[in-house]
């Protein structure tokens, strides 16, 4: 139960820096009485304002401020909910807005529209409208519930039943379902990527393991080429090695040769100089007669033996010189052919060099080739990378259609939820069980108020109204004295089934200048016989011209007065 306590304020509307407080539940039925403008309505718009910032009346906000002091507005009111004890407090210049609960003052959220959320939803459990139908029946900006159009009147029978729960889980709800709708198409975007993402990665793995085998087939096919032109040209050093080792042969003849050739040269060189001198004795012997030594004269017959041995000796000479250059001739003839095997022995070193550097750097290209063949095999291997990105896509897809079932299967069950949760839903199904036993208090408090009609509200809170004679009328065919009478059915209705369903159950009830409206002299006897039948855990505050009529009426009296320019309660 909402249990009001008391309220004070200062410098709020007309009422000045002196604190006026009012004691909520002091006594089961309080008359405000004053002349107009004393303040007697300001209690309800320090209630509306404190609880749900906004006045009852239809006030400007900033023109709640006293004009005279123009600040330090505040306003509190202290009420329990069950077991524990709350203060509000609310003010401007400077702004003020806190709540208090059993002495302890509650942290505000991120904003103050959170921060009266809290208030409302989850303390007070009552909205502004709601408040107004249960708590305040009033003559100035009050709607009365026949007036709402039938949204608002739902809202209201929703907070009264303790229903609007549903509604909250329903906004929840929408939010949930857009999420899954947002979370279904990630999902089947995510899929159908991944299903992508697969077919090139397949298509990767088909091209690696195409180019992997048309790599090393010819790799290996270089590498043959390779070792065959270093077997080539290994036969060909090979066949040159063995020429050379012919010709080296030859070669070695060559000192031999040399040596006889210098023999020959000497022998040749003696011929020629013993064929030399003995010309120039056959010259001497031409041209001299006497002998140079003894000086006596040489014989004829001893010259011409001289000249004729000396012939014969040039003779042998020359012979032995044709001979021996004959010889020199062929030796030369084959110092000059191994002098050609030398130059060719060379050239063939030459070329066996080159065949066996040509045969290494096959031979080296081979293995370079044999090695990148290795290599490539490896990379064919360390494909079970790609082929393990293929199973983690292939379970990424497996994993995105089993989220996708279960977002399916939780947007049937959010389907079915909303189904439950709409006007039509569970909501429905409660308040078709309360109708009845709202129309039966309705018409309970109407014949209690001398008001004899048949008023009943259907499920969509629409009203059929019959007289005795089943003439059926709507509200607004009403005067405003009947009107009044509905409105206060009405408004002891929601309280009854609010004290029934223990949801907006509240000891506090304000009713402004009801008496001094549209009830007649027997409206209201029957009215106030209604509000001593309501029980001694209700404290009604009426609002009220007719003070010295009502006085004797009510338990208490509270009086406002206005002194210079100042409302206050009269001592």
């Amino acid at each position: 139960m909402l249990y009001f306590k008391n309220i004070k304020w200062k410098n709020f509307l007309s009422t000045g820096n002196q604190l006026t407080e009012i004691q909520l539940d002091r006594s089961p039925s309080t008359v405000i009485v004053g002349e107009n403008g004393a303040g007697k309505s300001t209690l309800l718009d320090a209630i509306t304002y404190v609880l749900f910032n906004k006045p009852f009346r239809n006030i400007n906000k900033a023109q709640l401020i006293n004009s005279i002091n123009e600040k330090e507005l505040v306003v509190e009111i202290e009420f329990r909910n069950g077991n524990t004890e709350y203060m509000v407090r609310r003010g401007m210049k400077p702004n003020v807005f806190e709540i208090w609960k059993n002495g302890s003052l509650l942290d505000q959220p991120g904003t103050i529209r959170e921060y009266q959320q809290q208030l409302e939803e989850t303390i007070l459990k009552l909205n502004y409208k709601s408040f107004t139908q249960i708590v305040v029946l009033g003559n100035a900006s009050f709607t009365p519930f026949m007036q709402l159009s039938t949204r608002d009147r739902r809202e209201v029978i929703e907070d009264l039943l303790d229903i609007q729960i549903f509604s909250s889980m329903n906004i929840l709800l929408k939010d949930r379902i857009s999420e899954n709708r947002t979370n279904i198409k990630e999902v089947k975007d995510q899929a159908e990527l991944t299903k992508e993402k697969i077919d090139l990665q397949k298509k990767y793995i088909e091209q690696l393991e195409h180019d992997h085998t048309s790599q090393i087939n010819e790799m290996k096919l270089q590498m043959d080429l390779y070792l065959k032109d270093a077997e080539m040209f290994g036969e060909m050093a090979k066949d040159t090695r063995e020429a050379v080792t012919v010709l080296l042969d030859e070669a070695t003849k060559e000192t031999r040769i040399q040596t006889k050739s210098s023999k020959m040269t000497e022998i040749l060189t003696k011929l020629k100089d013993k064929h030399k001198k003995a010309h120039k004795r056959i010259d001497f012997f031409e041209h001299n007669d006497n002998c140079p030594t003894c000086e006596q004269i040489i014989d004829i017959e001893i010259k011409a033996e001289k000249i004729a041995l000396t012939k014969e000796s040039i003779d042998e000479a020359q012979e032995a010189i044709e001979k021996l250059q004959g010889e020199m001739e062929s030796i030369n003839s084959q110092l000059e052919q191994i002098g050609w095997v030398k130059d060719n022995i060379a050239t063939m070193n030459a070329e066996i060099k080159e065949n066996e550097g040509k045969v290494k750097f096959y031979e080296e290209q081979a293995q370079n080739t044999k090695q990148r063949i290795e290599e490539a095999e490896v990379k064919a291997q360390e494909k079970k990378g790609d082929t393990q990105e293929l199973d983690r896509l292939l379970a990424d897809l497996e994993g995105y259609k089993k989220k996708g079932k279960e977002l399916l299967e939780l947007k049937e069950l959010y389907q079915l939820a909303a189904a439950m949760l709409k006007d039509g839903g569970i909501k429905t199904k409660i308040i078709r069980q309360y109708v009845p036993i709202m129309n039966k208090l309705v018409n309970k408090y109407l014949q209690a108020l001398d008001f004899f009609v048949q008023f009943e509200l259907d499920e969509e809170f629409n009203e059929v109204i019959r007289s005795r004679h089943r003439d059926e009328f709507s509200y607004s065919s009403f005067s405003e004295g009947e009107k009044m009478r509905i409105d206060l059915a009405l408004l002891f209705t929601w309280r009854a089934v609010a004290k029934l369903k223990n949801s907006t159950n509240t000891n506090l009830l304000i009713l402004d200048e009801v008496f001094d409206a549209s009830l007649d002299t027997s409206g209201c006897d029957e009215f106030l016989k209604l509000l001593n039948e309501i029980g001694g855990d209700t404290n009604v505050f009426v609002i009220s011209h007719k003070g010295d009529v009502l006085t004797d009426k009510f338990r208490s009296q509270i009086r406002f007065e206005k002194i210079k320019n100042f409302s206050r309660m009269a001592a």
